[in-house]
């Protein structure tokens, strides 16, 4: 990742937010033989760990594939991002930019037995179906039940504790307060580029309510 000191992101309960509010990651590994080989999962933050440790599963085509728990590997996380315009700024001269929030997260996962595979899995899946009025949850039947102690022997859980990162976020920072709201505005009128979630971002990051 470029190293551009004004949207670095050096603080670990700042980076756990973003993995807590995005929990979809690309985990990265370089494999002898292979070279690089990537795959795509939800994932959870530990939040009685300290640090930042993560937990999820892969399918185990995608454990042979990363040769998982063989060595270090990278998890990448994305918050919200997208395209700013610079006809946006009533500004000149003005370039186009792409604003985002992105951490890189480094460390060797520990595979997990099934059992706590299985559990994880509950989780997963208890964490995105309890916001729902009627929850489906993985083991909310017998019949349930039984299906997911089948499946998960096509899976492989892993925990992996991380041991460095790099993350860093965009935000028109070095702009003045004046060309931020007119982004954030822009980002939240109707067109090809409407974003409320990166306006939102861009509002928090500036540290004030948008129009104050």
């Amino acid at each position: 990742m470029r190293h551009t000191p004004d949207y670095m992101l050096d603080d670990v309960e700042t980076v756990r937010a973003l993995v807590r509010e995005n929990p979809w990651g690309t985990i990265v590994s370089f494999v002898p033989g292979k070279g690089l080989v990537a795959s795509h999962y939800p994932l959870l933050l530990e939040e009685d760990a300290e640090g930042i440790v993560l937990v999820s599963h892969v399918g185990r085509p995608d454990e042979r594939l990363h040769e998982l728990g063989a060595h270090e590997l990278m998890v990448i996380v994305y918050g919200p991002h997208g395209y700013v315009s610079p006809g946006w700024y009533d500004a000149s001269p003005a370039v186009p930019t792409w604003n985002f929030a992105v951490a890189h997260l480094h460390g060797t996962p520990e595979l997990l037995a099934d059992d706590e595979n299985l559990r994880v899995l509950d989780r997963l899946v208890a964490h995105f179906e309890n916001v729902l009025p009627e929850p489906y949850l993985m083991r909310g039947t017998l019949e349930n039940s039984a299906y997911a102690e089948r499946i998960v022997h096509g899976t492989v859980g892993f925990r992996l504790r991380v041991d460095r990162f790099e993350a860093k976020e965009k935000m028109s920072q070095d702009k003045p307060d004046a060309v931020v709201d007119r982004v954030i505005d822009a980002l939240g009128e109707p067109g090809p580029y409407r974003n409320p979630a990166l306006a939102a971002r861009m509002t928090r990051v500036h540290g004030r309510e948008h129009g104050a």
